[in-house]
């Protein structure tokens, strides 16, 4: 199948990121060659330019990734303005290897974000889930701290698309906590994909609310109650028939006592429990315009007691797994520093963490790696990210572990 090719888009004498191909299937201009001159560019215009559907996928994914990394990464708008079609388009968008934490997550990230905001409208849905699914499982097994940081991060930054943060992070605590509690291979990656898509019936809505500074409108709440069963019924017309992928997105607000929505009915599953812990977890520590984040340890301690102030066993084990301050947090020492935490520590309240700012209130000229289990370095409380005025860049922190 092919797409017309918008080719006044293309700059001149530079090496076109796709083949070109006419409505007929003829090669009009081979990949990695260049339109040498307005009349050459005209030429091929009177032939009806086409690309590959396949092509011209990878090629707005590889845009759109390139994009969202330069924005991470803090490039000068000048800079983000000057990026142009031209970007190379990776054939491999799943080879991994070579990239850092930092462009692995914002690849998946805007690809993610893409499939989220595509809706019922998204083209071969299941194949690019399934590839993002096997991607981020991956990263959470053999990059769990680098991957919270990242994530973590990306959810304190009010520029990005909190829904598809969101999600990655809720699917990532689910990852993390899911075989402690002894859930089996086959109820993770139904838990892996509900968490993917439990918003994608709501998620501009989704990201505008976390921009919005006052409160939700009435047809925002009704939009906010109905999106569970929205978002099943969405998955349901792009091909899904698993029941308990579908059934976790319907229920995933639904609550043990029953008084939850959009039904009210009681929910009791461990892969429902752990779905909704990690969705109330995300949302919780996430700054919106209309209310700061809330501290980590808090929002960690309500999850342990629990609706009715008893000790949740999950709660334990999402404490267990995840800890008091997970990487991409702040808190404040005992030495008067503010710290980012980097790596989970063997004890819930004594993370890894690296020192941005002195007690004197100035930045430190390099993040100072700091032992949380010495006393004069210990962990005195939780910062909100809106209380600490200097961010250093992930990729800063990274390279300093």
């Amino acid at each position: 199948m092919y797409k017309p090719l918008p080719l006044e888009s293309l700059a001149l004498n530079q090496p076109v990121p796709v083949n070109i191909w006419d409505p007929k299937g003829v090669l009009l201009l081979r990949k990695g060659e260049p339109i040498t001159s307005e009349q050459h560019r005209g030429h091929l215009m009177l032939h009806t330019p086409m690309v590959l559907a396949a092509d011209w996928q990878a090629w707005g994914y590889s845009y759109t990734a390139a994009l969202d990394r330069m924005v991470r990464g803090n490039e000068s708008l000048s800079r983000i303005a000057s990026l142009d079609a031209m970007v190379p388009v990776r054939n491999k968008p799943d080879d991994t290897d070579e990239l850092t934490a930092t462009e692995v997550w914002a690849d998946m990230h805007a690809a993610l974000n893409t499939l989220l905001h595509q809706g019922a409208e998204a083209s071969h849905f299941m194949e690019r889930l399934e590839r993002l699914t096997a991607q981020t499982d991956k990263l959470w097994r053999e990059h769990p701290d680098d991957s919270l940081l990242v994530l973590v991060q990306l959810l304190f930054d009010p520029g990005m698309h909190y829904s598809a943060t969101h999600a990655l992070l809720t699917a990532g605590l689910c990852a993390l906590v899911g075989p402690s509690a002894g859930m089996q291979a086959t109820e993770q990656l139904a838990l892996a994909r509900a968490a993917l898509t439990m918003n994608i019936g709501m998620t501009r809505a989704h990201d505008d609310m976390a921009r919005q500074a006052g409160p939700l409108s009435e047809p925002q709440r009704k939009a906010v109650r109905e999106h569970p069963q929205r978002s099943a019924e969405v998955l349901r017309q792009l091909g899904v028939t698993d029941t308990s992928w579908l059934q976790l997105v319907e229920d995933h607000h639904e609550r043990p006592d029953g008084q939850g929505y959009p039904v009210g009915k009681s929910v009791k599953s461990t892969a429902h429990h752990l779905l909704q812990m990690a969705d109330v977890y995300a949302a919780c520590i996430s700054p919106r315009k209309s209310r700061g984040g809330l501290l980590s340890q808090q929002v960690a301690r309500e999850l342990y007691l629990g609706a009715d102030h008893t000790p949740d066993p999950l709660g334990a084990l999402f404490i267990k797994n995840i800890g008091f301050y997970p990487p991409g947090s702040y808190v404040r020492l005992a030495s008067g520093e503010v710290a980012v935490v980097v790596r989970r520590g063997a004890k819930a309240n004594a993370p890894a963490v690296l020192a941005i700012v002195g007690r004197a209130g100035l930045p430190l000229g390099e993040p100072t790696l700091r032992d949380t289990t010495d006393p004069a370095f210990e962990v005195k409380a939780s910062l909100a990210p809106g209380d600490v005025k200097v961010v250093v860049g992930v990729a800063k922190l990274l390279a300093r572990l």
